[in-house]
């Protein structure tokens, strides 16, 4: 079981100020949302939970630790892996090269998107999105993190490789983390924690069962 929060924290970007003092959880293993449309705060709290952007307040806590001035790179070795929405994978590298980044060996990653086995030799850069989605998620994968943090992790994937995206998830037995604008079709069903923010103010907290009411 782990579990990594927030706590009134806030963030500024200059004199703006992107996150209002908020406080949330996620634990695992286990999916937690983060709901938001665009300027809501979701992705800024991703980025503040692994250390990619200082908190001007609050803190990062995580296991019960404070580890608000761990920084983002201690925080990875300790086990915890950011997915952002761009800039997820080393353009100028081959596939094989970035999935040798993860972990020595590869095949489960090309077991969970066998679309790459083809692309392996082909520089990163040069895939589309989708598949530079599923290159960035099977390196997530092969990290064996204890917490996941992804930031629209479906994006550009067709519907029959986004719903297999949210299974692999739902089943890697860490604390998964993922930002969306919208509660996507396939975590409908499925038990998770919601959290929504609206202007960097958290405005909902519950169980999938209870946002569809």
């Amino acid at each position: 079981m782990t579990t990594v929060s927030l706590r009134h924290a806030r963030v500024r970007y200059g004199p703006l100020e992107a996150l209002h003092g908020i406080t949330l959880a996620a634990s695992g293993p286990g999916l937690t949302v983060l709901l938001g449309r665009n300027g809501s705060g979701r992705s800024t709290a991703l980025r503040a939970l692994a250390g990619a952007v200082p908190l001007s307040g609050g803190a990062v806590v995580w296991d019960g630790a404070d580890v608000t001035r761990v920084p983002a790179y201690e925080r990875a070795r300790r086990g915890m892996c950011l997915v952002p929405e761009r800039q997820a994978v080393f353009g100028s590298l081959t596939v094989r090269e970035n999935l040798g980044l993860a972990a020595p060996d590869h095949a489960p990653a090309l077991d969970a998107y066998p679309q790459l086995g083809p692309l392996l030799e082909r520089r990163a850069g040069t895939l589309s999105g989708g598949e530079q989605r599923m290159l960035a998620l099977s390196r997530a994968l092969l990290a064996r993190a204890r917490v996941v943090l992804v930031d629209e992790p479906v994006q550009g994937m067709s519907p029959s490789v986004a719903a297999r995206t949210y299974e692999l998830l739902g089943a890697l037995g860490a604390c998964v983390v993922i930002a969306e604008q919208r509660l996507p079709p396939a975590l409908r069903d499925r038990h998770a924690l919601v959290w929504e923010l609206r202007r960097g103010a958290v405005v909902f907290a519950g169980e999938t069962s209870e946002l569809r009411h």
